[in-house]
């Protein structure tokens, strides 16, 4: 007679642990993408709407992408996947982060009603990336290189796309002012155009037409003591020491103890903490140095000490202006003054210390180490000039990526609806459900000049509707017509100089792609709030679940 054995009831999970997983958590997981994506929806394009975050007494206005899901402290494991891709769109182009976050909630929401549908997520995610790399290519293939062009033409369309990008920020309405300075910021660095090497120095008060570009590095004036007025305020031919040590006359440390049989070896001791102080001073002056900067404080008696020698000195230097005032004159950072010897100095055509608003900057110029530059910020609130600051880095990034790489597609969703026209047409030679899936992967890429029109305050249907024809009817000469979101219309996007590198899309398509299917790919979550419970409170409270002793 066989025995039947019953199976044991097995745990585990800890007690406390949620498991979800099935149809329903990919489901749950697009829902909560897609809530994300309403979030920075409206601040796409040059009408786009901003965001005010509040968080901790910071207030942050702002309608960058990466920028507003940073600052909204996302939780949702599912919904962090939208957060990196914005932040790797922001690190590797520096704009598009909004554009790659509403493309894969676009890819999300066309997947949603295949899933429900009972297709299996594997054939969405194998006919996503055959999509992807489709728009890849046409995109390669539709880009215009301007490597031809004269050194004007380029400089030209560096302007257009630094333009371009200022359009949806909100220094909009002096993009034209700031779109030369950052392509003539970007002229001025080396053939790597390290972007380190370009400075930001936020200045309140004055209008934002006071900003000015600085070609070297600029400062502002450090702390100083008592004779720091007699000092040289200008010279040419600067031969600059950067110091990472104190030039102060103190005691000795807490802790340290001198025995002395006679009171008068009390004097023995002062005078030696003089005499450290002055051998230090007298071999800073010996190798020729005439602009001494220091990490450390630089006290009274050497600010005095330099200011009777005509030389200029400044202590507490901020970590990033010595590492560029390094880099640009070429001065290696000395922790001793022994040993000094002058090609430790570095050069500098040209220091001045000027007055800028309230407060007084040092300005290293004409340095011929490394090409670096600083742009001065203008402005009323520090929210402004913070948001001034991320949109100049943005266009700063597309200029960087545009010089090294001349070629550029037409914005205004151009390259996305003639993206879309191609795959639509191509997905009529596929059969099975890869030809849907395909279909669908290009009605998502319409999200972005819907985006545009809805946001510019036009009626979407209308303006979508008659870009669809100018694609289909003439495809060589409607290629490039996308959203005018200044007049609420339709225009050639090449024609009117709304121009974008082509790293930008390819990237934000393949990271919208590579996000999307990673999203469709999970099945299951498994959530153990037992152990973040004892990670929070476990250590040094007890045992257990982190409770405190009784």
């Amino acid at each position: 007679m066989a025995q039947h054995m019953l199976r044991p009831n097995i745990i585990l999970l800890r007690d406390g642990t949620d498991s979800s997983q099935g149809i329903g958590q990919i489901v749950s997981n697009i829902n909560a993408c897609l809530t994300v994506v309403d979030i920075v929806r409206t601040t796409l394009g040059p009408r786009g709407m901003d965001k005010l975050i509040h968080d901790n007494g910071e207030v942050t206005i702002t309608n960058d992408g990466a920028t507003v899901l940073q600052k909204i402290n996302i939780v949702h494991p599912a919904a962090k996947i939208l957060v990196d891709i914005a932040k790797s769109q922001d690190d590797s182009v520096g704009d598009g982060t909004t554009s790659v976050v509403l493309l894969c909630g676009e890819l999300l929401k066309e997947a949603r009603q295949f899933i429900e549908d009972g297709v299996a997520p594997q054939t969405i995610i194998k006919g996503y990336r055959r999509a992807g790399l489709l728009a890849i290519e046409k995109l390669k293939e539709l880009a215009v290189d301007l490597t031809a062009k004269n050194p004007d033409e380029k400089r030209e369309m560096f302007i257009k796309c630094a333009e371009t990008t200022l359009n949806s920020k909100l220094v909009a309405d002096y993009k034209v002012f700031f779109a030369k300075m950052i392509v003539d910021a970007c002229s001025m660095l080396d053939e790597h155009l390290p972007l380190n090497m370009i400075g930001f120095k936020q200045i309140p008060g004055g209008s934002v037409t006071d900003s000015k570009l600085i070609d070297g590095v600029a400062f502002k004036k450090c702390f100083s003591y008592a004779g720091f007025e007699q000092q040289p305020k200008k010279f040419t031919d600067a031969k600059v020491l950067l110091l990472n040590l104190e030039l102060e006359l103190k005691a000795e440390k807490d802790n340290a103890e001198v025995r002395i049989s006679d009171p008068a070896q009390y004097q023995s001791i002062v005078d030696a903490e003089w005499q450290i102080i002055y051998e230090k001073l007298e071999k800073c002056v010996a190798i020729g140095a005439n602009c001494v900067l220091s990490k450390l404080p630089i006290g009274d008696l050497a600010t005095q000490y330099f200011a009777d020698r005509n030389i200029f000195c400044a202590g507490r230097v901020e970590y990033i202006d010595m590492e560029r005032t390094s880099k640009a004159t070429g001065a290696a950072v000395q922790t001793t003054v022994n040993g000094l010897t002058p090609d430790v100095l570095g050069n500098c055509g040209e220091f001045e210390e000027i007055q800028i608003g309230k407060d007084r900057y040092n300005m290293f110029r004409k340095c011929p180490a490394t090409k670096t530059c600083t742009i001065m910020l203008r402005g009323g609130a520090n929210q402004f000039l913070e948001e001034s600051q991320r949109s100049l880095h943005d266009a700063i990034m597309i200029v960087r990526r545009a010089m090294k790489n001349t070629k550029v597609v037409g914005g205004g969703g151009a390259i996305e609806l003639e993206i879309s026209r191609y795959l639509r047409e191509y997905s009529r030679s596929v059969a099975g459900k890869d030809q849907l899936v395909i279909n669908n992967f290009a009605k998502s890429l319409e999200c972005i000049p819907r985006a545009l029109a809805t946001n510019s305050g036009g009626d979407q249907t209308e303006i979508l509707n008659s870009l669809r024809q100018k694609h289909a009817a003439c495809k060589e000469e409607g290629r490039w017509y996308g959203v005018d979101c200044l007049n609420v219309g339709i225009q050639d996007s090449f024609e009117n100089y709304v121009w974008e590198p082509i790293i930008t899309k390819q990237n934000a398509l393949d990271a919208a792609t590579e996000a999307a299917c990673m999203i469709l790919s999970i099945d299951e979550t498994i959530t153990n709030n037992q152990s973040d419970v004892a990670q929070k409170g476990g250590k040094g409270k007890g045992k257990g679940k982190g409770k405190g002793k009784r």
